[in-house]
């Protein structure tokens, strides 16, 4: 198994306990420091491995997994198509192409999240990777990218998580912990901390009577499969 920009491995991980010692799975990232923080995770596990890599165009033999996954990693590919082409071609016959993208979004979390707008260059506020609109606005879209790749039975399903938090300043330490960081790094240093207190306004106006957050999100796991 294959997980493409695995990052810090949150599916990866996952997926090592699926295949167990008799499988292997391999997790590609194109940041040095992801790789290494992820491989000192997983050492513990030999039929794991983590190494730098392309998730675009993986440099790896064709025809030699089972399974790809990509965990909200296709929206920031600048040609999806292509990777989910090359990413096919990696598959042996009736082998399976995994991705996840994010669908429904709790309209106080996007409230939040825009905040940032005025601070984004324009790669990051695309409909593209925002979800808004485009391809990766349905459940059609992004399986039509699946469909143009050359995958078949193509489904989506769409399960909605509720992520908790203990109070406001968790919820920042969370956003900056993972893929919003690049966010948080594109503000600048004299107006970081009036954006941190906007910020934590607006999550502890979402607050329940405990003081504790809960946000919901759908996430879109579109499904295909290498004919074969």
């Amino acid at each position: 198994m294959l997980d493409a920009g695995c990052g810090r491995g949150a599916v990866l991980s996952r997926v090592a306990e699926a295949v167990g010692p008799e499988g292997y799975a391999l997790g590609i990232d194109l940041a040095p420091r992801m790789v290494e923080l992820t491989a000192r995770d997983l050492a513990d596990l030999p039929h794991v491995e983590v190494r730098l890599g392309d998730a675009s165009a993986p440099a790896l033999t064709a025809g030699s997994f089972d399974v790809v996954a990509a965990s909200l990693v296709l929206f920031f590919l600048p040609d999806p198509v292509a990777a989910l082409a090359a990413w096919r071609e990696l598959l042996v016959p009736g082998g399976r192409v995994g991705v996840s993208t994010f669908a429904g979004q709790d309209p106080r979390w996007r409230a939040i999240d825009e905040l940032f707008f005025p601070f984004l260059p324009q790669a990051m506020l695309d409909a593209r990777t925002s979800g808004y609109t485009g391809p990766f606005g349905s459940d059609e879209g992004v399986e039509g990218l699946l469909r143009s790749a050359g995958l078949v039975d193509v489904r989506t399903v769409s399960p909605t998580i509720h992520a908790t938090f203990r109070d406001a300043g968790h919820y920042v330490e969370f956003s900056q912990s993972h893929g919003q960081r690049a966010m948080w790094d594109q503000v600048p240093a004299d107006q970081l901390e009036a954006l941190r207190d906007e910020i934590i306004g607006a999550a502890r106006a979402s607050a329940g009577a405990d003081g504790r957050i809960t946000f919901a999100q759908t996430v879109r796991c579109t499904l295909g499969r290498r004919e074969g």
